[in-house]
């Protein structure tokens, strides 16, 4: 691959790749180093490809950056961080509002659903990917990726549920089943 074909592949996925990241490892450091790793793979290995057109490298580079994350997520239960937090739990609590939320809440919410249903939900809502894609790029059946997206959801709602509204923020019309058709 040219230079000039990678700079244009990593301006074209660059961002989609790092929301991605970030939703999954729920840290902006995190994100760009996922984001970078796969960059350097796709650089490394991505003359292996045989079909080298832009939904195939796509698919590709979504599907280096998940199983790099499961790679590093497994040694991080191996071997775990120590991280001291000086938050209290009382200064970041926000109050109920079920029918709309800011976005930030809505993203902060996606983080703290558990990985087997954030990276559905990210994929399918942030990146507008179809099941069949989503399968791909997750290594799973396309029920399963229904079924995580529905549980998932489910979480995304219990976790908004249990935030409050914060004065001062936008407010964004949470609308869950809206793309299920589309994309089904």
């Amino acid at each position: 691959m040219s230079a000039i074909n990678f700079q244009q592949l990593v301006d074209r996925q660059y961002a989609p790749l790092y929301r991605f990241a970030l939703s999954l490892a729920k840290s902006e450091a995190d994100a760009a180093d996922l984001t970078q790793q796969t960059f350097f793979l796709w650089a490394s290995k991505g003359h292996q490809l045989r079909d080298r057109s832009k939904a195939k490298a796509k698919a590709w580079l979504f599907t280096t950056l998940y199983r790099e994350f499961l790679g590093r997520r497994r040694r991080e239960v191996r071997f775990p961080k120590v991280v001291l937090d000086d938050v209290r739990e009382e200064e970041m609590s926000i109050s109920p509002n079920v029918n709309a939320f800011d976005s930030a809440t809505v993203l902060q919410a996606l983080r703290e659903v558990e990985e087997p249903f954030g990276a559905p939900l990210t994929l399918f809502y942030l990146e507008q990917f179809s099941y069949r894609e989503i399968a791909q790029v997750l290594d799973v059946p396309i029920g399963t990726v229904m079924s995580r997206l529905s549980r998932g959801k489910a979480l995304l709602r219990q976790r908004l549920l249990s935030k409050e509204e914060t004065p001062g923020n936008k407010v964004v019309a949470f609308q869950s089943d809206r793309r299920e058709e589309a994309h089904g």
